[in-house]
């Protein structure tokens, strides 16, 4: 696999002098003609509206504090070789203690949108923030190894100090996160704490309030049909591209909002879009047409790697409400059984287009070194085989079917859940079907039901004894390439924890508590081959335990209108890095 983080190279310390702006390297454009190419409008796409612009509630994976917040954090990755470069620090940090303590000068000259300075302060705030149970935030658990706090000091103005609790693979990434305007949080977080934090920026406030650190500012918002950015000017103050020249190029960036994956390829046939994320072989041919027919000028590259996200179904362990279906979910019978009737080559067939591939572990397809590392480890693998499927429920009682033909237990009741997943991801409602055909083959009732994304999320998320829902189909992206687990996925108590999150955040199973301990051990340890390993035994045990059941996942494919260029040269896309920098993007 091509990208392996060199830690040791990460850890050098540079002596190398503060430079007064971020300049993008010229190799990561395969287009250097960008004189009189300034302004205009990229055009994007969500299917889902959004729920907040509120950094410290928001937990969408396209959102628009995310992308405010592009090009924004201390460090970044360098697609040619995976190596962490200095972005809002000035240089490589001080690395000291062990490799614990890290000491951070933040470039100067930096300002929000709003004109005001970017200090030390707004990222002490914003850790603050973040780590205030009481908030809720998405980020709580990236500030935490192993239960212990991660430590930030302001040694002045534009100095950080970071104190790890222990070694971490994931330290560049962890430094790395946007810091907020104290001036906006750090006033209303003194004066009323965390309720007062999560009343700022809700979708009634006026796009002029928001203040961005970032490439974006928000400059308009309908509900349910789009969201537009404009570029924020002192942003291009300290970000350059190799000739020195003020980014980004482009005036602006928006979202339409539609109702689902075919409304955005429409939308993108007729030119109304600048990109699209082909889902399958038929999204592919009808680009194909179009562009060799004439009426579309678009660039396509199709398989160009595998994709950095995983679809899986997760049951509710915690469903105090009803105690049958808790100590079904509970049985790791009937997860394996679960996984059984996964027919996960139909799956790629009808929903990718034949174009993916079955996933059995939480390590995204694209980190194939990992995966194979778990393979090796003598992870597990339940296959589809509606016989063994079979024979797992009669171990649990269900050897007999009503009239319908469906398993019922002694006493007569039928074998069901509900299975929901987010309403308009059309390959995810083509998975969810897929599922509940197979299951009726051997007499589980599945009640698939699309749903509301942000209600969704706010069911998987929520903590307690009796949550609400029985199974979820979802996705998972994001994430890095040095320790590819989830810090808020694979811990207990973390809150995607999704399938145990009890109030007090205890493991239930033993082997829980083994992947929790895997994961920190795993993201201590700095040697690449040594990191593998444990993750290789992280796979096996969480293979083993089946908490959650992983499908299919997808190639990614490459296409985009060309009226834009500025895209990576294309050695350098992938899935991981994706197709282009939005800051070195332009129109023609």
């Amino acid at each position: 696999m091509k990208k392996t983080l060199m830690l040791a190279l990460a850890l050098t310390v540079s002596t190398a002098a503060a430079q007064s702006a971020f300049t993008y390297p010229a190799a990561w454009t395969a287009d250097q003609n960008t004189a009189n190419k300034r302004g205009g409008e990229f055009r994007d796409y969500t299917i889902s509206d959004f729920k907040t612009f509120n950094p410290f509630t928001s937990a969408e994976a396209t959102s628009i504090p995310g992308t405010m917040a592009e090009g924004a954090g201390l460090f970044t990755q360098d697609p040619r070789n995976d190596a962490f470069i200095p972005k809002m620090a000035a240089a490589m940090p001080t690395v000291s203690n062990n490799g614990k303590r890290f000491v951070v000068k933040i470039r100067q000259g930096m300002k929000f949108s709003d004109g005001q300075a970017i200090t030390a302060d707004d990222w002490i705030t914003t850790w603050k923030i973040h780590t205030d149970d009481k908030v809720g935030s998405n980020s709580y658990d990236s500030f935490f190894l192993n239960d212990k706090p991660i430590v930030i000091k302001k040694l002045d103005t534009y100095t950080l100090q970071f104190d790890l609790p222990q070694t971490s693979a994931s330290a560049y990434s962890i430094m790395a996160y946007t810091p907020w305007p104290d001036h906006v949080f750090g006033k209303a977080y003194k004066a009323g704490g965390a309720d007062a934090v999560k009343k700022l920026w809700t979708l009634a406030t006026k796009p002029s309030d928001i203040v961005s650190p970032g490439m974006w500012v928000l400059s308009g918002y309908r509900a349910g049909e789009r969201a537009t950015f404009s570029a924020n000017k002192n942003f291009g103050a300290w970000n350059k591209d190799s000739k020195g020249n003020a980014l980004p190029y482009l005036d602006s960036y928006s979202y339409r909002i539609v109702a689902d994956q075919n409304a955005a390829l429409a939308a993108y046939l007729g030119g109304q879009l600048d990109n699209y994320a082909p889902r399958n072989a038929d999204d592919l041919a009808q680009i194909k047409k179009a562009i060799d027919g004439g009426s579309l000028k678009a660039f396509l590259k199709a398989n160009v790697s595998p994709m950095a996200n995983s679809q899986w179904i997760t049951f509710n362990w915690n469903k105090a409400s009803d105690p049958a279906k808790q100590k079904l979910f509970r049985d790791v019978r009937f997860r394996r059984a679960m996984s059984h009737i996964a027919n996960r080559q139909a799956m790629i067939q009808l929903a990718l287009g034949g174009l993916g591939s079955e996933n059995y572990y939480s390590v995204y397809p694209i980190f194939k070194n990992q995966v194979e590392a778990g393979v090796a480890a003598g992870a597990p693998q339940y296959k589809y085989n509606l016989s063994e499927a079979s024979k797992l429920l009669a171990q649990l009682g269900y050897t007999k079917k009503n009239s319908a033909g469906y398993l019922v237990d002694k006493s007569g009741k039928v074998l069901e859940f509900t299975l929901s997943t987010n309403a308009g991801n059309t390959v995810r409602e083509q998975l969810g079907r897929i599922f509940a055909d197979e299951a009726k083959k051997v007499g589980v009732k599945v009640n698939f039901t699309p749903i509301d994304f942000n209600t969704l999320v706010g069911q998987l998320t929520s903590k307690g004894e009796d949550r609400p829902f029985d199974a979820i189909l979802l996705g998972l992206a994001n994430g890095a390439n040095t320790w590819p687990f989830g810090s808020n996925v694979v811990p207990c108590g973390t809150n995607l924890h999704s399938y145990n999150n009890p109030s007090n955040g205890k493991c239930l199973t033993s082997q829980e508590q083994l992947m929790t301990k895997l994961y920190y051990q795993g993201d201590a340890e700095l040697n690449d081959a040594k990191r593998l390993a444990i993750g290789g035994q992280l796979l096996k045990t969480e293979g083993e335990l089946q908490p959650v059941i992983y499908l299919v996942g997808g190639n990614y494919h490459v296409t985009f209108n060309e009226r834009v260029s500025g895209e990576y040269p294309a050695n350098l896309m992938d899935a991981y890095y994706e197709s282009r920098s939005n800051a070195l993007t332009f129109i023609k």
